[in-house]
This record gives structure tokens, sequence and C-alpha cells, in this order.
């Protein structure tokens, strides 16, 4: 477990962004220790007393606990990172939301053809875990804020599990950066209510065509999974995608 050096705002609160995400993205889970601190100040360029002012906020948030004496350290008490913790920072523009959807369906579904050419069993079992981590959600008639960021951090998860099973870094890289992009473009405007059974139930058609190997498959469904977002997009926004979209961009349904 790496972190890179803290660049820009505040360095406490880049601290916080950076271990956040981390678990977000699920790469650190309830249960997991840190580095030592002075191993993660190291990496992040900033002082232990910095450090531990970002602790604080994270201990505070739930998210992480520091355990003193020589087994103690920072660990992770909470998989649930909420939204207003970190407070996101962007050149992200409106009129650019369509933009990173277009670059989404050019990288997405081929990320998936090529998981689906690379993937292991153990790959299909965290995925499948995760979609059922959200159909436990599915259960609460009516989900509090809690639980939507939960599900949100699920949906996150199991997309970057999909690249992650490509075995390729800088496939990863890549993934992780549009995802960003598209969480600050959700927050920015989408406010429809959650579709958590659509979600659900795309996601294992998406799993099943990935398992299947079959390329076409993974390429239809991945179609209607990303128009999703698309469509809610454009009915949100009142926009159009930034330009016409060329044929073979176009969903598969509509390609002549």
């Amino acid at each position: 477990m790496e972190f890179s050096r803290v660049q820009t705002r505040k360095t406490f609160e880049e601290a916080v962004a950076q271990i956040a995400e981390r678990v977000k993205l699920g790469e650190l889970r309830v249960g997991d220790r840190l580095p030592s601190e002075r191993i993660v100040a190291e990496q992040m360029g900033i002082s232990r007393p910095t450090l531990r002012e970002a602790a604080r906020v994270l201990v505070k948030a739930g998210v992480l606990e520091v355990r003193p004496g020589s087994a103690g350290g920072m660990f992770v008490v909470g998989d649930v990172v909420p939204r207003d913790l970190v407070r996101r920072t962007s050149q992200l523009r409106l009129g650019e939301i369509g933009g990173v959807l277009e670059a989404r369906r050019l990288l997405e579904p081929r990320v998936a053809q090529l998981a689906a050419a690379y993937a292991t069993e153990d790959d299909f079992a965290g995925l499948q875990e995760t979609i059922e981590r959200q159909r436990e959600l599915l259960r609460e008639n009516r989900m509090p804020q809690s639980a939507e960021d939960r599900f949100l951090q699920l949906d996150l998860q199991f997309h970057l599990g999909i690249a992650a099973a490509t075995r390729n870094q800088t496939v990863m890289k890549l993934m992780r950066s549009l995802l960003r992009e598209l969480e600050i473009a959700r927050d920015m405007t989408l406010h429809e209510p959650l579709a958590p059974a659509w979600s659900v139930e795309i996601h294992e058609r998406t799993l099943e065509a990935i398992r299947s190997g079959d390329l076409e498959r993974v390429d239809v469904v991945m179609d209607e999974h990303l128009a999703g977002l698309e469509r809610t997009w454009e009915r949100e926004s009142g926009r159009s995608m930034i330009r016409p979209v060329p044929a073979f961009l176009r969903p598969v349904a509509e390609r002549g």
C-alpha cells in the first residue's frame, strides 16, 4: 500500500482525501491496518502531526480508529465515506460532462471485454460479493443517506473490479481517473433518486456476460449499462451529448 505525495489544497485535507478514496474503492477494507505513521507521512511528503490531523478527521467520521501500543496503529473500522467528508475540487465544467460520458463509452466496454478474457474465479467471486452487498441494502424499504452512500461506493467498486480483472495496471489507472470524474459529474448534475433494483440487475447481467467470455454479449450488456447514465444526464441537464455520436459509438440497437 503506497500513497502519493501531497501537492494541493491544505495538506491534511488531501491526506484525508487519499485515505478516504482507498476506502471508497475497496482497496482498504474494514480490519485493514494502514502502514505505520512514519511510512505514510513519508510517502505523502507531509509531517507526522499533519497526518495525525487527517487521521482525527477520519476517526470522527467513523472511517479509522487509532490504537495505541506496539500492536496499534491506524485501522479501518468503517467502509462508508460520508459524501461531505471530502470536498472534491475539479476543473470539470458542466458542458464537459458529456465528454466524460463519451470517454467512458470508448473505454469501459473494451475494458469489460478484456476482463472477459483474463478474469479468474476469484475476480468473479469478488464481483458477485459486491452485488450481494448491494442486494442487502435493497432490503431496506427506504434507504437512509448512509445506505445510499454505501450503495454508490459499491457501484464504484464493481466497476473498478472489472478493471482489476484485466490484469493491466494502466487500464486500472485510466478507469480510476474516469470513475473519479464520473463521481463528480453525478454530484454536479444527477439529482434523481437512486434506481438500486435496476443497478443490481444490470450488474448481475454484466457479470454473467463477462463470465461467459462472449465478447459480443459483453458489448451488448455494457451498451445498456452505460446508456442508463447517459439518458439520465440528458434528462437532468436538458442537454444532449456534446456532439453527434459517431456510428461506432452509438448504442448497438441504433447502429445501421
